[in-house]
C-alpha cells in the first residue's frame, strides 16, 4: 500500500511539469507554430546530409585531421549538430502535433530536451570558439591550439554540454516548454537558456564585428601592395570563420527574443513564436550556404587563369 501511495505522489511530482499550457491549443495557432517547425527543420536536415556527403565525396574521410582546413572540418561538427538537433526535434514536434498535447510519457521528454539541448549548447560553444579563433587570426596572427584529432576542441563543445544537460535531467528541469520539449521552469530557463543564449549572441556579434573591421582594413591594405601568400591565406580563413558566426546570429536571434519575452510575460506573440520556432531551426541550411560559399571559393583557387599568347607572324 505504501509502495502504491510513493508511486502515485512520484507521478504527481512528475505531472507537475504538465502544469505549462501548450501553445495555442485548440486553435490555429498550434497548427502554424508546428507546421513552421516541421517544414524549417525537414529542409535544415535535408541540407544537412546533402552537405555531409558532398563533404566527404570532396575529400577522404581518412585524411580528416590532416588534409581538411579547420573551416571544412567546422561544417562537418555544424552539420553533426544540426542533424541531431534536427532529427530529434521533428520526433518532439510532431509528437505534439499529432497527439494535440504535451509529449507524454515524462521520460521521453526528458529524452527529446536532453539530446536537443545538449546539441543546441555543443553549436552555442563551437561557433563562439569560431569567433574567438577568426579574431584572434585576424587581430594577432595567431592560430588556436585545437589540439591533435581536434580533441581540446571536441572534448569542450560536446563534453560540457553532456555533463550540464544531465545535471539538468537529474535535476528534474528538464520538461515540456508549451511549444516543444526542452529546459522547464522560469529560472531554468532564464539561467540556462535566455541568459546563456545572450550572452553568446553578445560576444559574438562582437567578436564578429571587430573582425569585419579588421579584414576591411587588412584587405584594403594587401590591395595596395604585393601581400605575402600566407597573409592572404589568414584573410580567407578569418573571412570563412566569420561567416560561421554571421548565420549563428541569423540563426539564434529570434530565440533570444522569445527568451527575453517571456521572462517579463508569458504571453508571448505569435510574431515572435513563429520566427523563433522556424529560424532556430534552419541551421543546416545556413551551415550549407556556408558550405557552399566555401566550395566556390575553393574552386576559383583551383581553376588557372588561361593565359593568351599571341603569335606575330613573320613574313619571308
Amino acid at each position: 500500500m505504501s509502495l502504491n501511495k510513493s508511486l502515485t505522489n512520484k507521478h504527481h511530482i512528475q505531472d507537475l511539469r504538465y502544469n505549462v499550457p501548450v501553445v495555442g491549443l485548440g486553435t490555429q495557432t498550434f497548427y502554424l507554430v508546428h507546421s513552421s517547425a516541421l517544414i524549417s527543420i525537414v529542409c535544415s536536415f535535408v541540407s544537412v546530409v546533402v552537405t555531409l556527403v558532398l563533404s566527404f565525396r570532396s575529400k577522404s574521410a581518412r585524411t580528416f585531421f590532416k588534409s581538411w582546413t579547420k573551416c571544412e572540418r567546422f561544417v562537418v561538427y555544424l552539420a553533426v549538430c544540426d542533424g541531431f538537433f534536427n532529427l530529434i526535434h521533428f520526433m518532439d514536434h510532431f509528437h505534439m502535433a499529432l497527439a494535440e498535447d504535451h509529449v507524454h510519457p515524462i521520460e521521453l521528454c526528458e529524452y527529446y530536451g536532453f539530446i536537443m539541448f545538449m546539441f543546441i549548447s555543443a553549436q552555442m560553444l563551437l561557433v563562439s570558439l569560431i569567433a574567438i579563433n577568426a579574431f584572434a587570426l585576424i587581430k594577432f596572427g595567431k592560430k588556436i591550439d585545437l589540439g591533435k584529432y581536434d580533441w581540446k576542441l571536441l572534448s569542450l563543445t560536446f563534453g560540457f554540454p553532456f555533463v550540464e544537460c544531465l545535471g539538468i535531467t537529474i535535476a528534474h528541469e528538464m520538461g515540456p516548454t508549451g511549444v516543444s520539449c526542452g529546459v522547464a521552469g522560469e529560472i531554468s530557463l532564464l539561467f540556462l537558456s535566455t541568459i546563456p543564449v545572450l550572452t553568446v549572441l553578445t560576444l559574438n556579434s562582437s567578436l564578429y564585428s571587430l573582425t569585419w573591421y579588421k579584414i576591411r582594413a587588412e584587405t584594403k591594405k594587401l590591395a595596395a601592395t604585393i601581400g605575402n601568400k600566407d597573409d592572404r591565406k589568414a584573410l580567407q580563413s578569418a573571412r570563412t570563420m566569420s561567416l560561421f558566426v554571421f548565420v549563428f546570429i541569423i540563426q539564434w536571434w529570434a530565440a533570444a527574443v522569445y527568451g527575453t519575452w517571456k521572462q517579463f510575460n508569458d504571453n508571448v506573440p505569435l510574431g515572435i513564436i513563429v520566427p523563433a520556432v522556424t529560424f532556430s531551426n534552419i541551421g543546416g541550411i545556413l551551415n550549407g550556404i556556408v558550405f557552399l560559399i566555401m566550395r566556390r571559393n575553393r574552386q576559383r583557387q583551383i581553376i588557372p587563369k588561361t593565359t593568351v599568347i599571341t603569335v606575330k607572324s613573320r613574313k619571308t
